[in-house]
This record gives structure tokens, C-alpha cells and sequence, in this order.
């Protein structure tokens, strides 16, 4: 189970077998039934996760109702309310599993242990931090950009091993569009070709 996390944190840094053998013996594993949730609004997020099977989505339901889908997560892809987690704030986020999926989880006080104990631990989440930020920002200056439609054909072209996971109505919750005008999108695609 932890060597996808083993071979994830070895594309970040290097780190030594016993250092690696100590920090992933800091996670426990949890399975999610499909339709389970991770996290509830409201709740203080109390892990970070890294997905080993399944897949996950990350979502917030605005004032309306609408359901506004931050990001997915599938195998060898971490998952949290960082916001959350790092200020004990209740979460604003639901983490549902889109599949039958497992999870191995770290407490903020195992990993302040690892921080303190394996310092290069340290610099593997501020790698995963300095990712992160870049893929929000990419993502937001597209969302400004781009048409809906680009949009789309990025997403698929991208995420293709999640796209063929996704229901519509979740690609287009994530898209920040409709379900119909993503079939709209869809058919106009399909009669280019």
C-alpha cells in the first residue's frame, strides 16, 4: 500500500530508505466506500491524504445550492482542506469518493513529528506546495481566459484517466458551467470532427 507513496515522494526528493520507511509509517490507511465522505462541511480537517485507489472529488455548495468542484483526486494525488488542516478552522469543503477508494492519511501532529525528526520532509510538501499553487493559478488565469469550450477540451486532453471516470454533471461542476450547456459544448466538439 505505501509503495505508490514511497515512489511519490522519491519524484519530489531524495530521501533515504529508513527516513522513507519512518515517515510513511506515520500514515494509516482508511477505505472509503463509494458516496462515503472524507470530509463534511463544517468539520475540522484534522488529515492530509494521499489517494492509493480510487477517486476522490473536493467540492464547496455555494449560497445557491450549486455545487462548485475544486479539484479530483485518483491514485498518487494528495488530498486535504489545506485551510482547514493547517489553521484548525472548520472546513467550508466536502471530500467524497467518487469510487470504492483507499487513503493514507497523515495527522498534522505525525507530520510536525516528521518535520522535526526528517527534515527533508519539509522541503517534499513545500515541492508539492510550490505544484500546487502553480496548477491553482494556472487553473484560475484559464477560468478568466478561456471560453468554456477550451475549457473542456483542456480538461479532457489533461485529465484524460479521470475525465473517463467523471459523470457530465461533474465535469461541468467542475468546469463552473451548466450540465446542459456542457452538452451544448459537447455536440458543437462532436460536429467538428
Amino acid at each position: 500500500m505505501t509503495e505508490l507513496l514511497k515512489q511519490n515522494i522519491a519524484k519530489h526528493i531524495s530521501l533515504s530508505e529508513k527516513a522513507t520507511e519512518v515517515f510513511c509509517n506515520l500514515f494509516q490507511q482508511k477505505l472509503i466506500k463509494k458516496k462515503s465522505f472524507l470530509l463534511k462541511e463544517g468539520e475540522i480537517c484534522k488529515f492530509e491524504g494521499f489517494v492509493t485507489k480510487g477517486l476522490f472529488r473536493v467540492y464547496h455548495i455555494d449560497k445557491s445550492g450549486a455545487e462548485q468542484i475544486l479539484y479530483f483526486a485518483i491514485e498518487n494525488w494528495w488530498i486535504t482542506d489545506i485551510d482547514s488542516f493547517t489553521n484548525g478552522l472548520p472546513s467550508q469543503l466536502f471530500i467524497e469518493a467518487l469510487e470504492d477508494s483507499e487513503v493514507l492519511l497523515i495527522s498534522k501532529k505525525d507530520k510536525e513529528f516528521a518535520y522535526a525528526n526528517l527534515p527533508e520532509i519539509e522541503k517534499l510538501f513545500r515541492v508539492m506546495t510550490q505544484k500546487t499553487h502553480v496548477a491553482l493559478q494556472r487553473r484560475m488565469i484559464d477560468n478568466l481566459s478561456k471560453t468554456a469550450d477550451q475549457r473542456y477540451l483542456d480538461f479532457i486532453e489533461k485529465y484524460p484517466k479521470i475525465y473517463q471516470r467523471l459523470s457530465n454533471l461533474q465535469i461541468a461542476a467542475y468546469l463552473g458551467i451548466s450540465h446542459e450547456f456542457l452538452s451544448k459544448i459537447r455536440k458543437k466538439i462532436a460536429g467538428k470532427k
